[in-house]
């Protein structure tokens, strides 16, 4: 009588795969806008688009859809989180100036130094694109209040300082920040690339905020 041969357990070959782990739709959505500002910030918002994200995120175009409201959203949601980081880092660096009559020379300064290129590209996109999407536009308003809020702080600060003669810092903080907008946009293709954006600023600003020219 022969015996059955006893069955020896299953052993998966080297470099088998293995079954990926399932995620939570929260942590999914997360994936999906790290890889949409990820695209932003290396390439435009105008490079956001499905199937881009999808590559980046490891995951099918259908699944990018069905964890953001809609792609005019998920740019929206790039566009605010690349600009309030920077708005963040801005502010981090202004408390670290300890006179508040010179805090905003400062901020100017930094702004204007030349290291923030993609994220000027990211302003200069949103503009743009934010005519026919709803949503960016939105964005674009809110985060352009927050600096305009920013600014302004900062001209009040210098005002109780006695650096500074604004009676409208509300006002004055939107017209710098329009010219610091435009400065930054020209920097991108290199218009007046000779001019010392920096000095031109202090001086545009020195008139503006009522203190003479250092």
């Amino acid at each position: 009588m022969s015996s059955t041969p006893a069955r020896t357990p299953a052993v998966s070959a080297p470099g088998a795969r293995k079954r990926a782990t399932r995620r939570s739709a929260a942590e999914r959505r997360a994936e999906i806008t790290d890889a949409a500002e990820a695209i932003a910030r290396a390439e435009g918002l105008s490079a956001v688009t499905m199937r881009a994200v999808a590559a980046r995120a490891g995951v099918a175009p259908t699944l990018v859809i069905h964890h953001v409201e809609s792609m005019d959203h998920l740019v929206a949601e790039a566009f605010t989180r690349i600009v309030a980081a920077e708005l963040a880092e801005i502010t981090s660096f202004a408390g670290r100036v300890a006179e508040a009559g010179e805090r905003l020379d400062a901020v100017l300064d930094t702004v204007l130094d030349g290291a923030r290129d993609e994220v000027t590209l990211v302003w200069v996109e949103a503009w743009a694109l934010g005519r026919r999407n709803v949503p960016l536009a939105a964005a674009v308003r809110a985060q352009m209040d927050a600096w305009r809020a920013f600014f302004a702080a900062l001209i009040h600060a210098g005002c109780d300082a006695g650096r500074y003669r604004v009676a409208d810092p509300p006002a004055v903080a939107g017209q710098l920040l329009g010219m610091l907008d435009g400065l930054n946009a020209h920097s991108l293709v290199g218009w007046e690339g000779g001019v010392d954006r920096r000095s031109l600023m202090r001086r545009a600003a020195g008139a503006m905020l009522g203190v003479a020219e250092s």
